[in-house]
């Protein structure tokens, strides 16, 4: 009997995210991946403008990642983090301190970011649970928002126009203000705080926390805001005694052109959620960052106790890998290099937006979306394998055509990607016509 080849046993027995077993989406093979360069299994080398789901800032194989995991392999890959600790978790929460905000001073090591997101709603339950606020359970997040796909994040997740509208009568009802519509400062205008407003003023009784991403909305539409968003939002959190989470799974370790998106706006989260980058794209790993009066709230009531424990929390080899990632980036000029990223990104997309496909194009950072009048959904059979004829790797969903490439990226490699997304544009315009 003939073995199948990895494609094909891939298609019979493999399940990728959001995908059918019935009709499995067509795939290629990765053997090797350097640089912002993936290597096919056909030879061809494509540049991947999508950072492995915005993870791998620094591009793929680098030597000093390598290292730092190839010596924490030699010296202990995992340990369990109950009742004992090892100096990779410990260094690793050193830099996260030291990073961030000096209020935020304690740090969950958890598996992914979903993950980072139910702690960080099990903190501010647990927080009023202990201020003898019981009723304090519900949230408040944005219509256009994701913030993962365990349970209690989908929750938290656009109720109608997200991903997770089959479990809605499992997932806790929470309630949602609309998506914020003013992108910049000078543009603001009171109307766009007060349905949210609205809401904290009629339900803070109940209100546990706010939960937003902050400056960039990720998966749930690739949607940009202003800053005054936020330090409105902090305002009404602190007048009506409701904790305030920032989920910057997408938008930290500098991805909006700020080292996290809250500095744009001069305040503070009283939660933070990291994740993806964390490890610079190496595996998983995020962290739920808390200010002392959350975690000493919690133990308000003589327990304190918080209910959380993964089994590779704390995991030293991606902590290693973390903490090389974190003084990589530090040490870099990446301010510059996503400074570069926006400038050129504005520069070689603006003159899609008169394309007659295309209702919008945005930039932010490192981040380059065009959003088209239609769906690319009905064209997802031949796309990706038009897109790697690109010589590129471009993940498209819904109305979207988004790169959020490695800050390590050249002018001439973004160059490309920008090309293919006009040659993305221009295909299935001629699509629609035909």
């Amino acid at each position: 009997m003939t073995e199948l080849s990895n494609l094909q046993f891939d298609a019979q027995h493999l399940w990728h995210p959001y995908s059918s077993v019935k009709n499995p989406p067509l795939l290629h093979e990765v053997i090797s991946a350097e640089g912002v360069y993936l290597t096919l299994d056909d030879g061809r080398k494509i540049i991947d403008g999508m950072s492995s789901w915005w993870s791998a800032i620094h591009g793929y194989a680098h030597p000093r990642l390598n290292a730092a995991a190839k010596a924490q392999l030699d010296q202990m890959s995992h340990v369990m983090f109950g009742g004992l600790t090892h100096d990779p978790a410990v260094s690793l929460a050193r830099r996260l301190i030291a990073m961030t905000d000096a209020s935020l001073q304690h740090v969950f090591l958890a598996d992914s970011g979903s993950v980072s997101v139910e702690v960080a709603i099990k903190m501010a339950i647990q927080y009023w649970f202990a201020q003898g606020k019981t009723d304090k359970q519900q949230l408040l997040s944005l219509r256009g928002g994701y913030h993962g796909d365990t349970f209690g994040a989908m929750a938290v997740c656009d109720p109608v126009n997200g991903m997770h509208s089959h479990f809605a009568k499992v997932l806790p009802q929470h309630l949602f203000a609309p998506t914020p519509t003013c992108r910049e400062d000078a543009h603001w205008q009171d109307s766009d705080i007060a349905a949210m407003r609205s809401l904290i003023e009629a339900n803070h009784h109940q209100l546990a926390a706010v939960i937003v991403e902050p400056l960039v909305q990720g998966a749930g539409g690739m949607r940009f805001y202003c800053p005054q968003y936020l330090r409105e939002l902090r305002s009404l959190c602190d007048q009506h005694n409701v904790l305030l989470i920032f989920d910057e799974i997408a938008t930290g370790f500098g991805r909006t052109g700020h080292l996290f998106a809250y500095e744009a706006a001069g305040i503070v989260p009283d939660i933070l959620c990291l994740g993806k980058a964390l490890t610079g794209g190496y595996m998983t790993l995020a962290a739920t960052l808390c200010q002392s009066k959350v975690a000493e709230g919690i133990a308000a009531d003589g327990q304190g106790i918080l209910m959380h424990g993964p089994t590779f929390m704390g995991n030293p080899l991606a902590c290693r890998v973390a903490c090389e990632s974190i003084d990589i980036l530090l040490e870099s000029n990446w301010q510059q290099q996503v400074l570069s990223i926006e400038h050129q990104l504005n520069t070689e997309l603006s003159d899609l937006s008169a394309h007659s496909l295309v209702k919008d194009v945005r930039v932010k950072g490192a981040i380059g979306v065009v959003e088209l009048t239609i769906s690319v959904e009905p064209f997802m059979a031949w796309l990706p394998a038009f897109i790697v004829e690109q010589g590129v790797w471009i993940r498209p969903f819904g109305a979207l055509i988004y790169i959020m490439p490695p800050y390590i990226i050249s002018t001439e490699q973004l160059s490309q990607l920008t090309m293919a997304i006009k040659a993305i544009v221009n295909k299935v315009s001629e699509s629609v016509k035909s």
